[in-house]
């Protein structure tokens, strides 16, 4: 896809959504991490579910310890792979303690070192709180650019590499969120409403769906 296409797409959705935000709830960069390490493999609506009430009562790494994984895992037990999760969540947790002061690290490669964090974890959490120009890919993401021709790519790592060379400089803090906007609502996996997106005469998708 051309330079000149490319930005045609992004401006389209600059225009419907000037500002995309997460759609994870949280309220401060702790609950952040554990909000996105949580919604792997899960939809932000279950985690916001379980996350309502475990953030009244915990709000940083001391509290999650005292908390422990199994009053952690009750709280998380209708999220998909909850105890994998909890285990991971509270031995970031005490690393955090341990090695960062009770902070959340501001680097990437602090951030990955962290139990269940993992390339696309890092890149959500450094693009929502600190507004990083840096692309994660997620499901939606892989999907939605190889789909409508942004990247041809095999892998998200791959995906990731592709679309940080190609996309403007000037769309990249909101790329990911808009990627992931459009395939949650529009560009879904299974059925893509074309007949709404925005983007219809831009896309190089053959099979599109006009029913």
């Amino acid at each position: 896809m051309n330079k000149d296409k490319i930005c045609k797409i992004f401006e389209i959705f600059k225009k419907a959504s000037p500002e995309p935000k997460t759609e994870l709830d949280f309220k401060n960069d702790y609950t952040l991490l554990v909000a996105i390490s949580l919604s792997a493999q899960a939809t932000d609506v279950s985690v916001n579910k379980a996350t309502a009430a475990l953030f009244k009562l915990v709000d940083n790494p001391k509290k999650m310890l005292e908390l422990g994984e199994d009053g952690l895992k009750k709280y998380i037990k209708t999220i998909g792979l909850y105890n994998g999760k909890a285990k991971n969540i509270i031995a970031l947790s005490r690393i955090l303690i341990e090695q960062h002061k009770g902070k959340v690290p501001k680097t990437f490669a602090e951030l990955k070192a962290l139990p269940g964090v993992g390339t696309k974890t890092a890149n959500v959490f450094l693009n929502c709180f600190y507004q990083h120009p840096v692309i994660a890919v997620d499901t939606h993401v892989f999907r939605v650019s190889n789909r409508i021709g942004l990247v041809k790519a095999k892998t998200a790592d791959e995906c990731g590499e592709k679309l940080n060379k190609i996309i403007p400089a000037e769309y990249k803090i909101h790329a990911h969120h808009w990627l992931i906007l459009h395939g949650r609502y529009t560009c879904k996996a299974r059925k893509p409403e074309c007949l709404k997106c925005p983007i219809e005469k831009l896309c190089e998708f053959k099979e599109k769906n006009f029913s």
